[in-house]
């Protein structure tokens, strides 16, 4: 099969296309033909190394995706169609096939392309565990949702409005009118304005960013708020909750429900071919990416 992989650790040049071994199901798993797979923060880390120990070389990375069921297994048969999160190490999704534990698989609607799957997938659970199961976001609370362009804060910002929440959100002034159409009750730019000098009293934060970013955020809390962090790579401070994003079926079922009730809708999604993997990770490591990245392992 063809595949985007990297057989050592480095920037985005290190990845190369070409012939990678077929993967082989184990029991329990599934074989899909991936059609679509999105490309997270954690994908260019990965690649530069900040996870090493996690992973073997050469290493096909990817984590969500959407495609196309070759072999099946008990709820699923050949040609049904699905999406997913792989579970990390065992990524993959940067490649034409791959096997994956089908009972965190779920199945695709017809309504949503592949594209837009792979774009919702991991993304949208990720803001689904931090707001509702980590931070317990409630009717009236108000939160500050940091990075409110990019995939995941869109989402979050538009779950926690579904919740009953006041939200502010940080983004840049170019991005202010497409994160106030997700919901945003109040934008701050970043680059002009120091959010610690403008917010004070929030229940909530929801940190994409990472660095002196959360470890400023608790001055924007009244006592006993709570901050959650996602930002991949990130050494927050101890009392700062740590989302667990795990990969159950329900969770993916969850974000197509809201997505189907209208509550949630899809980030903007720029796409590129599998064989440009190296230029979606620079474009993604330039952390000014509004919405998602999205590999088309074939074509559309």
């Amino acid at each position: 099969m063809k595949a985007a992989f990297f057989r050592r650790f480095g920037s985005p040049e290190v990845l190369e296309y070409g012939d990678f071994p077929d993967p082989v199901p184990a029991a329990g798993e599934i074989l899909v033909d991936v059609r679509a797979a999105s490309v997270n923060a954690a994908d260019w880390k990965m690649r530069a190394g900040q996870y090493a120990a996690q992973v073997s070389l050469p290493h096909v990375p990817g984590r969500d995706f959407s495609g196309v069921v070759r072999e099946g297994h008990r709820d699923f048969k050949p040609g049904d169609t699905v999406f997913g999160v792989c579970e990390v190490p065992h990524e993959g999704a940067y490649a034409e096939r791959l096997a994956i534990r089908e009972e965190i698989v779920a199945r695709k609607p017809d309504r949503l392309s592949h594209v837009e799957c792979a774009a919702a997938a991991l993304a949208g659970i990720t803001a689904l565990v931090s707001i509702e199961d980590t931070l317990r976001l409630r009717p009236g609370e108000t939160i500050l949702v940091h990075g409110g362009a990019g995939g995941v804060a869109g989402f979050a910002i538009q779950i926690a409005r579904h919740l009953g929440a006041r939200v502010i959100s940080t983004a840049s002034g170019a991005n202010h009118e497409y994160v106030r159409g997700l919901g945003a009750d109040e934008l701050i730019d970043y680059r002009t304005q120091d959010f610690t000098k403008v917010v004070s009293g929030c229940d909530a934060v929801f940190d994409t960013v990472g660095g002196d970013v959360t470890e400023r955020s608790f001055a924007v809390l009244r006592p006993g708020g709570r901050i959650a962090s996602v930002a991949a790579g990130a050494r927050p401070p101890g009392n700062t909750l740590r989302p667990n994003v795990d990969r159950r079926r329900s969770h993916l079922e969850r974000v197509l429900k809201l997505l189907a009730g209208g509550a949630l809708r899809l980030p903007e999604i720029k796409t590129f071919p599998l064989a440009e993997a190296a230029a979606a990770h620079r474009v993604s490591e330039g952390r000014h990416l509004r919405g998602k990245l999205v590999l088309q392992v074939t074509p559309a």
